[in-house]
Protein backbone atom coordinates (compact mmCIF):
# COMPACT_ATOMS: atom_id res chain seq x y z
CA UNK A 1 0.00 0.00 0.00
CA UNK A 2 1.56 3.57 -1.00
CA UNK A 3 2.55 6.10 1.69
CA UNK A 4 0.46 8.99 2.39
CA UNK A 5 2.86 10.73 -0.10
CA UNK A 6 2.54 8.11 -3.06
CA UNK A 7 6.00 6.41 -2.27
CA UNK A 8 6.15 3.11 -2.29
CA UNK A 9 6.56 1.16 1.14
CA UNK A 10 10.21 -0.37 1.20
CA UNK A 11 10.68 -4.25 1.20
CA UNK A 12 13.14 -5.02 3.40
CA UNK A 13 14.92 -8.28 2.49
CA UNK A 14 14.62 -11.53 4.98
CA UNK A 15 17.52 -13.59 5.03
CA UNK A 16 17.83 -16.80 5.40
CA UNK A 17 19.94 -19.81 5.44
CA UNK A 18 20.72 -22.45 3.01
CA UNK A 19 20.09 -26.28 3.40
CA UNK A 20 19.30 -28.96 1.18
CA UNK A 21 18.59 -26.78 -2.02
CA UNK A 22 15.68 -24.34 0.45
CA UNK A 23 16.04 -21.58 1.79
CA UNK A 24 15.06 -21.74 5.69
CA UNK A 25 15.12 -19.82 9.02
CA UNK A 26 17.50 -21.41 11.87
CA UNK A 27 15.00 -24.25 13.37
CA UNK A 28 15.45 -22.64 16.95
CA UNK A 29 14.18 -19.21 15.37
CA UNK A 30 16.72 -17.18 17.08
CA UNK A 31 18.75 -14.52 14.62
CA UNK A 32 21.34 -12.18 15.29
CA UNK A 33 22.16 -8.43 13.98
CA UNK A 34 25.65 -8.42 13.09
CA UNK A 35 25.19 -4.62 11.89
CA UNK A 36 23.13 -3.42 14.27
CA UNK A 37 20.34 -3.21 11.78
CA UNK A 38 19.54 -6.68 9.79
CA UNK A 39 18.00 -10.27 10.95
CA UNK A 40 20.06 -12.52 10.38
CA UNK A 41 19.26 -16.42 11.33
CA UNK A 42 21.37 -18.00 13.83
CA UNK A 43 22.29 -21.15 13.32
CA UNK A 44 22.00 -24.39 15.78
CA UNK A 45 23.08 -27.90 16.27
CA UNK A 46 20.29 -28.98 14.46
CA UNK A 47 20.56 -26.95 11.66
CA UNK A 48 24.19 -28.37 11.02
CA UNK A 49 22.92 -31.71 11.53
CA UNK A 50 20.55 -31.17 8.67
CA UNK A 51 23.46 -29.60 6.69
CA UNK A 52 25.59 -32.28 6.67
CA UNK A 53 22.48 -34.64 6.31
CA UNK A 54 21.95 -33.29 2.82
CA UNK A 55 25.28 -32.91 1.75
CA UNK A 56 25.90 -36.57 1.95
CA UNK A 57 23.09 -37.51 0.41
CA UNK A 58 24.25 -35.68 -2.35
CA UNK A 59 27.34 -36.39 -2.59
CA UNK A 60 27.40 -39.97 -4.60
CA UNK A 61 25.13 -37.91 -7.56
CA UNK A 62 27.81 -35.20 -7.50
CA UNK A 63 30.74 -37.12 -7.22
CA UNK A 64 29.33 -39.48 -10.20
CA UNK A 65 28.74 -36.35 -12.72
CA UNK A 66 30.95 -36.15 -15.52
CA UNK A 67 34.03 -33.56 -14.75
CA UNK A 68 32.59 -31.77 -17.58
CA UNK A 69 29.00 -31.33 -16.33
CA UNK A 70 30.80 -30.25 -12.94
CA UNK A 71 32.31 -27.22 -15.05
CA UNK A 72 29.77 -26.72 -16.94
CA UNK A 73 27.71 -25.87 -13.47
CA UNK A 74 30.86 -23.69 -11.97
CA UNK A 75 30.80 -21.74 -15.00
CA UNK A 76 27.39 -20.98 -14.10
CA UNK A 77 28.05 -19.53 -11.30
CA UNK A 78 30.23 -17.34 -12.61
CA UNK A 79 27.78 -16.13 -15.10
CA UNK A 80 24.88 -15.70 -12.40
CA UNK A 81 27.42 -13.97 -10.08
CA UNK A 82 28.49 -11.46 -12.58
CA UNK A 83 24.66 -11.16 -13.63
CA UNK A 84 23.76 -9.38 -10.28
CA UNK A 85 26.56 -7.53 -10.35
CA UNK A 86 24.99 -4.06 -8.96
CA UNK A 87 23.22 -6.17 -6.26
CA UNK A 88 26.89 -7.42 -5.09
CA UNK A 89 28.49 -4.35 -5.32
CA UNK A 90 25.93 -2.69 -3.14
CA UNK A 91 26.31 -5.17 -0.64
CA UNK A 92 30.19 -5.19 -0.58
CA UNK A 93 29.81 -1.62 0.33
CA UNK A 94 29.86 0.01 -3.00
CA UNK A 95 33.47 1.49 -5.05
CA UNK A 96 36.01 0.23 -6.71
CA UNK A 97 37.23 -1.92 -3.58
CA UNK A 98 34.01 -3.47 -4.27
CA UNK A 99 34.21 -4.19 -7.77
CA UNK A 100 37.60 -5.60 -7.48
CA UNK A 101 35.78 -8.25 -5.02
CA UNK A 102 33.52 -9.35 -7.16
CA UNK A 103 35.38 -8.97 -9.73
CA UNK A 104 37.79 -11.34 -8.30
CA UNK A 105 34.78 -13.80 -7.29
CA UNK A 106 34.08 -14.44 -10.63
CA UNK A 107 37.24 -15.30 -11.93
CA UNK A 108 37.86 -17.69 -9.12
CA UNK A 109 34.33 -19.99 -10.26
CA UNK A 110 36.10 -19.52 -14.23
CA UNK A 111 39.32 -20.75 -13.66
CA UNK A 112 38.41 -23.58 -11.19
CA UNK A 113 35.48 -24.11 -14.22
CA UNK A 114 38.29 -25.22 -16.18
CA UNK A 115 40.27 -27.42 -14.04
CA UNK A 116 37.58 -29.97 -13.41
CA UNK A 117 38.26 -32.10 -16.86
CA UNK A 118 41.91 -31.49 -16.31
CA UNK A 119 42.08 -32.85 -12.88
CA UNK A 120 42.97 -36.56 -13.54
CA UNK A 121 45.62 -35.87 -15.91
CA UNK A 122 47.91 -33.41 -14.03
CA UNK A 123 47.39 -35.13 -10.73
CA UNK A 124 46.90 -38.88 -11.56
CA UNK A 125 49.70 -41.19 -12.50
CA UNK A 126 51.18 -44.65 -14.45
CA UNK A 127 52.93 -45.65 -11.71
CA UNK A 128 56.03 -48.41 -13.00
CA UNK A 129 55.73 -51.60 -11.73
CA UNK A 130 58.19 -54.95 -11.80
CA UNK A 131 55.18 -56.89 -13.26
CA UNK A 132 52.54 -57.84 -16.10
CA UNK A 133 50.62 -55.01 -14.51
CA UNK A 134 49.20 -51.48 -15.39
CA UNK A 135 49.15 -49.45 -11.92
CA UNK A 136 47.51 -46.38 -11.99
CA UNK A 137 47.14 -43.81 -9.46
CA UNK A 138 43.85 -41.47 -9.91
CA UNK A 139 42.45 -38.72 -7.40
CA UNK A 140 38.49 -38.79 -6.03
CA UNK A 141 37.01 -36.90 -3.96
CA UNK A 142 36.95 -36.96 0.02
CA UNK A 143 32.85 -36.42 0.55
CA UNK A 144 31.56 -33.95 2.65
CA UNK A 145 33.74 -30.86 3.40
CA UNK A 146 33.44 -28.52 5.74
CA UNK A 147 34.50 -24.83 4.96
CA UNK A 148 34.90 -21.61 8.15
CA UNK A 149 34.65 -19.40 5.80
CA UNK A 150 37.26 -16.12 6.10
CA UNK A 151 35.55 -12.85 7.43
CA UNK A 152 37.31 -11.06 4.73
CA UNK A 153 36.90 -10.31 1.94
CA UNK A 154 33.50 -11.48 2.68
CA UNK A 155 32.47 -12.62 -0.84
CA UNK A 156 35.78 -13.37 -2.44
CA UNK A 157 36.74 -15.31 0.40
CA UNK A 158 34.23 -17.71 0.44
CA UNK A 159 34.32 -18.24 -2.76
CA UNK A 160 37.76 -19.01 -2.95
CA UNK A 161 37.12 -21.64 -0.43
CA UNK A 162 33.76 -23.85 -2.56
CA UNK A 163 34.99 -23.25 -6.02
CA UNK A 164 38.15 -25.76 -5.64
CA UNK A 165 36.20 -28.53 -3.02
CA UNK A 166 33.02 -28.28 -5.55
CA UNK A 167 35.50 -28.49 -8.72
CA UNK A 168 37.44 -31.90 -7.33
CA UNK A 169 33.63 -33.09 -6.67
CA UNK A 170 33.33 -32.69 -2.97
CA UNK A 171 30.01 -31.43 -1.13
CA UNK A 172 30.11 -28.77 1.42
CA UNK A 173 28.48 -26.83 4.30
CA UNK A 174 29.68 -23.55 4.68
CA UNK A 175 29.89 -21.24 8.09
CA UNK A 176 29.16 -17.83 6.49
CA UNK A 177 31.41 -15.31 8.06
CA UNK A 178 29.72 -14.55 11.51
CA UNK A 179 30.44 -10.74 11.21
CA UNK A 180 29.77 -10.53 7.22
CA UNK A 181 27.36 -13.28 6.46
CA UNK A 182 24.96 -11.20 4.04
CA UNK A 183 27.46 -11.75 0.95
CA UNK A 184 27.48 -15.79 1.87
CA UNK A 185 23.69 -16.17 1.87
CA UNK A 186 23.08 -13.57 -0.99
CA UNK A 187 25.74 -15.94 -3.00
CA UNK A 188 23.74 -19.13 -1.51
CA UNK A 189 20.61 -17.41 -3.82
CA UNK A 190 23.28 -17.24 -6.83
CA UNK A 191 24.01 -21.01 -5.84
CA UNK A 192 20.94 -22.19 -5.97
CA UNK A 193 20.10 -20.87 -9.77
CA UNK A 194 23.34 -22.24 -11.44
CA UNK A 195 22.46 -26.07 -11.61
CA UNK A 196 23.73 -27.62 -8.70
CA UNK A 197 21.89 -30.36 -7.23
CA UNK A 198 20.03 -29.84 -3.60
CA UNK A 199 22.46 -30.40 -1.21
CA UNK A 200 25.92 -30.30 -2.87
CA UNK A 201 26.05 -26.96 -1.09
CA UNK A 202 24.73 -25.47 1.89
CA UNK A 203 25.23 -22.29 3.57
CA UNK A 204 24.90 -21.41 7.52
CA UNK A 205 25.19 -18.29 9.24
CA UNK A 206 25.38 -18.04 13.11
CA UNK A 207 27.66 -17.49 16.26
CA UNK A 208 31.21 -19.87 14.85
CA UNK A 209 31.39 -20.60 18.69
CA UNK A 210 28.12 -22.41 18.64
CA UNK A 211 28.49 -24.35 15.28
CA UNK A 212 32.46 -25.08 15.18
CA UNK A 213 32.84 -27.79 17.70
CA UNK A 214 29.24 -29.57 15.96
CA UNK A 215 31.35 -29.46 12.43
CA UNK A 216 34.46 -30.53 13.79
CA UNK A 217 33.16 -33.39 15.74
CA UNK A 218 30.57 -34.68 13.50
CA UNK A 219 31.38 -38.53 12.38
CA UNK A 220 30.01 -37.85 8.60
CA UNK A 221 32.40 -34.82 7.66
CA UNK A 222 35.32 -35.73 6.29
CA UNK A 223 36.98 -32.68 6.57
CA UNK A 224 37.81 -29.35 7.50
CA UNK A 225 38.76 -26.19 5.38
CA UNK A 226 40.30 -24.15 8.61
CA UNK A 227 41.53 -21.05 6.65
CA UNK A 228 39.05 -18.65 8.16
CA UNK A 229 40.05 -19.81 11.60
CA UNK A 230 42.11 -17.97 14.29
CA UNK A 231 44.78 -20.23 15.51
CA UNK A 232 42.90 -21.05 18.81
CA UNK A 233 40.15 -22.12 17.02
CA UNK A 234 42.16 -24.53 14.47
CA UNK A 235 43.42 -25.69 17.75
CA UNK A 236 40.14 -26.54 18.87
CA UNK A 237 39.23 -28.29 15.82
CA UNK A 238 41.96 -30.44 15.46
CA UNK A 239 41.24 -32.05 18.73
CA UNK A 240 38.12 -32.39 18.28
CA UNK A 241 38.74 -33.99 14.87
CA UNK A 242 41.12 -36.47 15.96
CA UNK A 243 38.28 -38.41 17.62
CA UNK A 244 37.19 -39.34 14.25
CA UNK A 245 40.25 -38.98 11.82
CA UNK A 246 38.55 -35.84 9.92
CA UNK A 247 40.99 -34.12 7.72
CA UNK A 248 41.79 -30.38 8.76
CA UNK A 249 43.26 -28.23 6.07
CA UNK A 250 45.09 -25.19 6.36
CA UNK A 251 46.04 -23.98 3.16
CA UNK A 252 45.88 -19.99 3.48
CA UNK A 253 43.82 -17.99 1.15
CA UNK A 254 45.57 -16.96 -1.47
CA UNK A 255 46.16 -16.92 -5.12
CA UNK A 256 44.02 -19.54 -6.86
CA UNK A 257 45.60 -23.08 -7.15
CA UNK A 258 45.51 -26.64 -8.20
CA UNK A 259 46.72 -27.22 -4.49
CA UNK A 260 43.24 -26.23 -3.21
CA UNK A 261 41.55 -28.88 -5.22
CA UNK A 262 44.17 -32.12 -3.95
CA UNK A 263 43.88 -30.73 -0.68
CA UNK A 264 40.47 -32.55 -0.47
CA UNK A 265 41.23 -35.48 -2.52
CA UNK A 266 42.35 -38.91 -1.46
CA UNK A 267 44.99 -40.58 -4.29
CA UNK A 268 43.25 -43.97 -5.15
CA UNK A 269 45.54 -46.76 -6.62
CA UNK A 270 44.47 -49.54 -9.03
CA UNK A 271 46.10 -52.48 -10.80
CA UNK A 272 45.11 -53.90 -13.74
CA UNK A 273 46.16 -56.77 -15.58
CA UNK A 274 48.36 -55.95 -19.39
CA UNK A 275 45.90 -57.42 -22.10
CA UNK A 276 42.74 -57.49 -20.15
Amino acid sequence: MPGKNGDRVEVRKTYKQYVGGEFVRSESGRAYRPDGSVNVPRGSRKDLRDAVRAARGAFSGWAARTAMNRGQILYRAAEMLDGRRTQFVELLGGGRQARLELDEAVEILVWYAGWTDKLTQVTGTVNPVAGPYFNFTIPEPTGVVGIVAPEMPALAGLVRRLAPVLCGGNVIVALAPETRPLPALTLAEVLATSDFPSGVVNVLSGQRRELLPWLAAHMDVNAIDAAGCTPDEVAEIERAAADNVKRVVKVPSGEMSPQLITAFMEMKTVWHPIGV
